[in-house]
């Protein structure tokens, strides 16, 4: 029987910053291009399929117009039974071998290990934590089957050593060393990481059993699996093997080699042809393309910004550039050609500046460029920024399913449905772009705007469609812009509550079976992105996020079917749960020549010009996770590698990009408005160069650019707004509120009154300051009135009225727990205050009329103008004449304020009554003003006497409002007379619903309000 182990390793590498793939492709072709045939019988091994990807694109480079026929190309990860080399027949011993079960899916695993911690009963959890916990659990069996540990190795771990909430978490994992096993063997499946080491370590035996006879190229691997490096070392050794390294350091020196730890670059490299069992010095350069002396060398400064912690003073005993045996090599000014570093103050501006970079690159014909980052937040908004020039790049390391449109969607619908169609998750579903309800999408886009205006805007309606279609009855007519919209959007919402029902009814119902709900949720979704042309499967399942989605609804569909009852409130956070960790990856790049890639996309490619962004600490690397089941002692003795082992797996990946042909660095000095540090590598660079006297700066025109596509060509300060409509356009009925705001803001009431702009109320809105005051006013009119004939006596149980009175008034605002549970308590002490403050009023007036309007019209130069009013309450004095209160649960405006005349409510309701302007009230004089300020807090209430100084100052009050309202009229009745904002800064208003229509934030600080 053949064999491969006397056999001498066949190692070479590839330096960094030479193109990986197209060496690669390149020497392939020379050696078989004679041979169409030939090159096909040829396997190659490579790290990913995107890697097989990119060498498949690399041989269309290097073929031009040759025919082709391209080697068999292999993922070497998911090398399947199936595509091993030779057959059951051939070697009969490996029959067990290759007889291997299915690995378990990921939604099957997940829903089998939630179903085990929910049977535990003693933890409390919820489904949706049940899951979260599962995938976590996922994860440790994937990496303890990677490193091809047993579970049983658990229970040495020394517990009684350890603090107790560790031995309760190896407690916890009973369920996958006890049960987890059997489950896997009733379902008669395998997990994915364990069946690959299966199939890995059957293709190496196979392989040493009986080598292939065709050549076969391990390429771009680090053997980071040591399955993989098993496989590599067969590979290796075997009679028409190879393996192609990726930058392996060949001339570090000895004293550094010997000292490489879990975070160098060159660590996973050096474990991995220690495996192989060849020398450093043994490995060879690939024989690719004649390098380009364009491409500047930066392997020296490369290797001393790397140099393990432990052979770092060797910065201060530099060797020359040859290196030594113990001593470092000094870089010159020619590694930085090509080389420049970009720190922006923001990551906003850091991804405006990256756009900028590549847009400028792909000006020159046929150059390429690629951002290179782990941040996926930086690459969405590159990829948006690049937008603006009409150019689409995909971020080939994909998006979260949950972050796509189709996942969007889905998880919308869920929560809309799970909370009765609330305003909130009503409108993020019905402005969703894969909402369409069956009619054309614009038609669709405006009935929902109008829905929104007419019934969703304010306190929340009853749930469900039927409240919502019963607010749309109760309306007032001014929330439509048209007679016909109300009955409009009343079909709309019957016909949405049809589409909803049966998912809402599961919902709200008993339990259900996962499978019942999703295919009642995915009927919901289909039914409301459909449109006038199209399905709802049509639109929804067509692009890669669709795909995607199918695949996952498939999945659960059949997977869940023995999982434990689901109540419908818990649905949408158990659909996220699924969600989670699901990518979805563009099929193909939207542009030939920029791309976006993660640091394992990018590792075999060598584009023109690499930017590599998002480098702070904590971002690349990034910080190691926390593992929530073993702390690193446990790790260590249960023999998984240390969290570092992924920093140097990251800093082989820099090593790799930052030695293309031309580089741009890049990190944002504030991220989400905090600090960041430098990525080490930075520090480390900045070290090495400062110590050879050099300096990396980047050109500094990028970021002045960037800045400079957004800066406007010129800032032109905008005057405050001086609107001067006809006088016909001028409002002629105002309140007495409003005189007021007229005063004090002229612009509002130009807004309100001549534009018609009302504001609009708040989604969802919970009761405010206005709602509390109307259950307050309305609980005491109520209280007055049911009292009115008792003078100071009060009953014994006023108190008791009071607060039986208040309870139905804030029973008004039940939908708002929160506002009754803040606001009752100090209801109550206002009670108590009221009644002795009405034992004490009552002594000299008596309950007239509460809550009445009325209305003055005054004759200004020929030109009637309507004053209205609605007053809290009038009372009678002993003397005949009238008081009138007015209740505040807010802020009470000052005397001084009063007598200037921006507050004149009272004193023009003074007015009114005693021109018997106040409905069931004859004309008297008024004899008493005041605010009666209740807030419940310390003290409960206070009474504030307007006008106070005897019936003289009180009708002088009265006469400069009544004076100073003529004047105001017959200014406003000057055509020339602007509706100003804010005409005197020291008396504006507290707020308005105008200023941002006014600009005011824009015109009103520092010098522009000066010149002005």
């Amino acid at each position: 029987m053949s064999g491969t182990a006397g056999a001498p390793p066949t190692v070479w590498t590839i330096a960094p910053g030479r193109p990986f793939v197209d060496d690669l492709a390149a020497e392939l072709l020379r050696r078989h291009g004679d041979d169409l045939l030939s090159l096909s019988r040829v396997t190659v091994l490579l790290p990913t399929r995107r890697a097989c990807r990119s060498l498949r694109e690399a041989f269309l480079r290097a073929a031009v117009d040759r025919p082709l026929t391209p080697p068999r190309m292999e993922p070497i990860g998911d090398i399947d039974a199936e595509a091993l080399g030779v057959t059951v027949q051939d070697l009969p011993g490996l029959a067990d071998r290759l007889d291997l079960p299915d690995a378990v899916s990921g939604a099957r695993r997940q829903l089998l290990l939630a179903k085990l911690i929910l049977a535990r009963g003693d933890l409390g959890l919820t489904v949706e934590q049940a899951l979260w916990l599962a995938a976590d659990l996922a994860r440790l069996i994937d990496e303890v089957h990677t490193h091809r540990l047993d579970f049983d190795r658990l229970k040495d771990l020394v517990p009684d050593a350890l603090a107790r909430h560790w031995q309760d978490t190896l407690q916890f994992l009973e369920i996958v060393t006890a049960f987890w096993p059997a489950v896997l063997a009733e379902e008669g499946m395998i997990d994915p990481a364990a069946r690959r080491n299966l199939v890995l370590e059957a293709q190496s035996e196979a392989w040493q059993q009986r080598p292939p006879v065709h050549p076969v190229v391990a390429a771009g691997s680090t053997g980071s699996i040591p399955a993989t490096a098993d496989l590599l070392a067969v590979v290796a050794r075997l009679p028409r093997g190879e393996v192609v390294l990726p930058g392996l350091d060949r001339d570090i020196d000895e004293e550094s080699w010997a000292a490489l730890d879990d975070p160098h670059p060159q660590f996973g490299l050096k474990r991995l042809i220690e495996k192989i069992g060849v020398a450093r010095g043994a490995v060879r350069d690939w024989p690719g393309r004649p390098a380009d002396p364009s491409v500047p060398d930066r392997s020296v400064l490369l290797r001393e910004a790397m140099r393990p912690a432990a052979t770092t003073d060797a910065w201060r005993r530099p060797a020359p550039i040859a290196d030594g045996p113990t001593g470092g090599g000094l870089p010159d000014a020619a590694a930085l050609n090509g080389l420049s570093r970009v720190d922006a103050p923001t990551a906003r501006e850091e991804a405006a500046t990256i756009a900028l970079v590549m847009r400028h690159a792909l000006e020159t014909p046929g150059r390429t460029v690629a951002l290179v980052t782990p941040d996926r937040g930086l690459a969405r908004r590159v990829a948006a920024a690049m937008e603006r020039w009409a150019i689409q790049v995909d971020d080939s390391a994909g998006r979260a399913l949950a972050d796509t449109p189709v996942g969007s969607y889905l998880r919308q619908t869920a929560m809309a449905a799970a909370e009765r169609f609330a305003p909130v998750a009503l409108l993020s579903l019905l402005k969703h772009p894969l909402a369409s309800g069956g009619e054309p999408t614009p038609a669709f886009r405006a009935d929902v705007r109008a829905l929104e205006r007419a019934a969703l805007r304010g306190p929340r309606p009853a749930p469900g469609f039927a409240g919502i279609g019963d607010a749309l009855r109760q309306a007032t007519a001014d929330r439509f812009d048209r007679p016909r919209d109300r009955e409009r959007l009343v079909r709309l919402t019957t016909r949405l509550q049809d589409l909803a029902s049966p998912f809402v009814e599961r919902l709200a119902g008993p339990p259900s079976p996962l499978p019942d709900l999703l295919r009642d949720h995915i009927a919901f979704a289909e039914a409301l992105a459909a449109d006038n042309e199209r399905t709802g499967a049509e639109r929804l399942w067509r692009r890669d996020d669709g795909e995607a989605a199918a695949e996952l609804i498939n999945d659960l569909a059949t997977a869940a079917q023995d999982f434990p009852m689901v109540d419908g409130g818990a649905y949408p956070g158990l659909l996220d749960a699924l969600m989670a960790g699901r990518m979805v990856r563009p099929s193909y790049g939207d542009h030939p020549r920029a791309m976006i890639w993660g640091p394992l996309e990018a590792r075999l490619q060598c584009p023109d010009l690499v930017v590599l962004g998002g480098l702070n600490e904590g971002t690349w690397p990034a910080t190691p996770p926390a593992d929530p089941w073993l702390s690193r002692p446990m790790r260590a003795d249960f023999g998984l590698p240390p969290p570092e082992r992924r920093i140097g797996l990251s800093a082989h990946d820099f090593a790799q990009a930052f030695s293309g042909p031309a580089v741009v660095l890049t990190r944002a000095q504030r991220v989400e408005g905090a600090p960041t540090v430098p990525s080490r590598w930075l520090l480390r660079l900045d070290a090495v160069l400062a110590g050879a006297g050099l300096t990396l700066a980047g050109p500094s025109h990028w970021l002045g650019w960037a800045a400079a596509l957004d800066a406007p060509e010129a800032v032109n300060p905008v005057p405050p707004p001086a609107p001067s409509p006809p006088v016909a356009a001028r409002p002629r009925r105002l309140s007495v509120t409003e005189i007021g705001t007229w005063m004090v803001d002229p612009y509002a009431i130009y807004a309100r009154h001549v534009l018609g702009l009302a504001p609009l109320e708040p989604l969802d809105a919970d009761p405010g300051a206005a709602e509390r005051g109307s259950a307050i006013h309305g609980a005491l009119a109520r209280f007055v009135a049911a009292t009115a004939q008792y003078a100071g006596d009060l009953p014994k149980d006023a108190e008791d009225r009071l607060l039986a009175l208040g309870r139905e008034a804030f029973a008004e605002l039940s939908a708002s727990p929160s506002t009754i549970a803040l606001w009752w308590p100090r209801f109550e002490r206002l009670a108590a205050w009221i009644v002795e403050a009405e034992r004490t009023y009552r002594d000299t007036a008596l309950p007239l009329v509460q809550e009445v309007p009325g209305r003055m019209v005054i004759d200004v130069a020929g030109r009637p103008f309507t004053l209205t009013a609605r007053a809290d309450r009038i009372d009678r004095l002993a003397d005949g004449g009238l008081s009138i209160v007015d209740y505040k649960t807010g802020q009470v405006p000052a005397d001084a304020v009063v007598a200037l005349g921006y507050a004149p409510q009272l004193p023009l309701e003074a007015m009114i009554a005693a021109a018997g302007g106040f409905a069931g009230v004859d004309a008297a004089p008024v004899g008493g003003l005041a605010h009666w300020r209740l807030t419940g807090g310390t003290p409960p209430g206070e009474v504030r006497r307007t006008g106070a100084g005897g019936a003289a100052a009180l009708d002088a009050l009265v006469y400069d409002a009544a004076v100073g309202l003529h004047r105001l009229i017959a200014r406003f009745d000057d055509p020339a007379t602007p509706y100003r904002s804010h005409p005197r800064a020291d008396v504006g208003p507290r707020f308005s619903d105008y200023d941002h229509l006014a600009r005011v934030a824009e015109w009103s600080a520092g010098a522009g309000e000066a010149g002005w």
